[in-house]
């Protein structure tokens, strides 16, 4: 498989026809190789327009990488800064958290499922990214033990805790996919003051839930 082509067809077709256009995050797309993040029975599908299965010597984690354009968008909407500290909460095979770090001073990441830490831990060492921290827990706990300046949610949740959006420092921006089945959005929400937030939904798309997180009360008779 002629894997450049690929990738260049991916961000060609895909990711440039979503109203990704910035020149640092295209770049960055190509830098980093998408097809080592990916589970290697499902190589060959590094580039296509879909969630790739998270399944790891035959198991099934029930976790999927996003689609690239998906990621892609929401590495643009909160493209860190060089001194910022990122956190995301979803490591999965680590591709999302090498994106973010091309950008930012720091990145931590964290699953609940230490089969795929090791697994981003693995290929974050082989691609030689060295400001990426990953660690085994849930990200609510993870967010209490610092403030941070980009927070990513690789997944999606009814909606946003109070208790995260806390975690941000002033100016700061989260980037979630907010909502239930059928009907979900990529929001971010940005620190505008001490208890003030400007949310903004960006582009529809759907995604697996985090797992663990806070959900609405259901309303009974």
């Amino acid at each position: 498989m002629d894997f450049e082509r690929a990738r260049y067809n991916m961000v060609e077709q895909q990711i440039r026809t979503w109203e990704v256009l910035d020149p640092d995050v295209l770049e960055t797309l190509f830098a980093v190789r998408r097809e080592d993040f990916v589970p290697p029975a499902y190589r060959a599908l590094a580039f296509s327009d879909l969630e790739i299965p998270l399944t790891l010597d035959g198991v099934a984690t029930g976790e999927n990488m996003l689609a690239p354009k998906v990621e892609a968008r929401m590495l643009q909407s909160v493209l860190p800064e060089r001194g910022h500290a990122v956190l995301e909460i979803g490591a999965g095979s680590g591709h999302m958290a090498a994106l973010l770090a091309q950008f930012a001073r720091s990145v931590v990441t964290c699953d609940l499922r230490e089969d795929l830490c090791e697994f981003a831990r693995a290929n974050l060492k082989s691609a030689g990214i060295g400001n990426v921290h990953v660690e085994r827990g849930h990200g609510l706990a993870v967010a209490e033990k610092g403030s941070f300046d980009v927070i990513v949610l690789s997944g999606s949740v009814q909606f946003v805790p109070e208790s995260l959006l806390q975690r941000l420092n002033p100016g700061g921006r989260l980037i979630g996919i907010v909502g239930e089945l059928p009907v979900m959005s990529a929001q971010r929400i940005t620190r505008t003051g001490e208890r003030e937030f400007f949310s903004e939904n960006l582009f529809e798309t759907v995604a697996a839930p985090l797992r663990e997180f806070p959900q609405r009360e259901r309303f009974r008779f």
